[in-house]
């Protein structure tokens, strides 16, 4: 048995309802299915009784919870005197564009669930920095997109996302299932800002580098440019965007990854609990 086991036992017994309790752990159903019947496989008894309006204890199963319970409750306390003992520690996370709202509403609530006192710094860069400050050495840890020159940064991928060329609702080539880089020939594209990462910058743009238009350091303003100008920008196909504008399937570019991403160099305890939350906090 581990605590994180322990956990999900708990939240089931007390939610007495699976799906209940995998919304209050942050999670989805079959993983917690899955992780209840393990522990109950490892200990050799059934913890549960299932019914049609959830689940209830079985006398084994009431025996393991005042345990647990107990056990989880030293655990947090001994966490608690150990982190005050080490004084107040700080993370800064380095956020991309939409990459921040995309994973946050997942990974906030469970990294402050393991390190409560934590005090958690956000950086957010412009569209020039796709390592988010990590390689300018703001932050310990980022929250973005590839594909970008990644000497020295370790990373794991947390979602594959198609793009889409995003214009206008009324263009000719709006009603298309998808468009190649030879139906976009002669397009005004947004440009990013001059020294940008060349991998980046060949990925997220189709213009030519003489290319005279203004340049953007936002999401939004690219958004914007696309829609007051028709300028043609490069987007997640899941990215929202505002009334008049859609997103076409881009089928010369592979999906970009949305990572959690780090120096390879000094990665730090908090670091490496971080990347462990995003990539269980991700999973299905």
């Amino acid at each position: 048995m581990d605590l994180r086991a322990l956990r999900y036992f708990v939240a089931v017994a007390e939610e007495r309802h699976v799906g209940r309790a995998a919304s209050r752990l942050h999670m989805t159903q079959p993983p917690l299915s899955r992780a209840i019947r393990q522990l109950e496989d490892e200990l050799g008894v059934t913890l549960f009784e299932r019914t049609p309006k959830g689940v209830t204890l079985t006398p084994a199963g009431t025996t393991l919870y005042d345990e647990a319970s107990a056990l989880l409750g030293q655990a947090d306390r001994i966490r608690s005197r150990v982190t005050a003992m080490a004084g107040a520690a700080t993370l800064t996370v380095g956020t991309l564009a939409d990459a921040a709202e995309q994973v946050g509403g997942r990974l906030v609530p469970l990294f402050r669930a393991r390190h409560p006192h934590v005090n958690v710094g956000v950086h957010e860069s412009d569209l020039g920095d796709p390592t988010a400050g990590l390689r300018a050495g703001l932050v310990d840890v980022a929250l973005t997109r590839t594909p970008f020159d990644d000497t020295g940064i370790g990373m794991r991928v947390l979602r594959s996302v198609p793009v889409g060329v995003v214009m206008r609702d009324d263009d000719r080539l709006a009603g298309r299932a998808s468009v190649s880089s030879a139906d976009l020939a002669g397009r005004r594209w947004v440009r990013l800002p001059d020294g940008t990462d060349p991998m980046w910058t060949a990925y997220w743009t189709g213009g030519a580098h003489d290319d005279p238009s203004p340049v953007m350091r936002t999401i939004q303003e690219c958004l914007q440019a696309a829609l007051w100008n028709g300028t043609s920008a490069l987007a997640p196909i899941d990215q929202p965007l505002p009334a008049g504008l859609i997103a076409v399937p881009f089928a010369d570019r592979p999906p970009s990854d949305l990572v959690v991403a780090w120096p390879k160099t000094g990665r730090n305890p908090l670091v490496r609990s971080f990347v462990h939350v995003a990539d269980n906090g991700w999973g299905p």
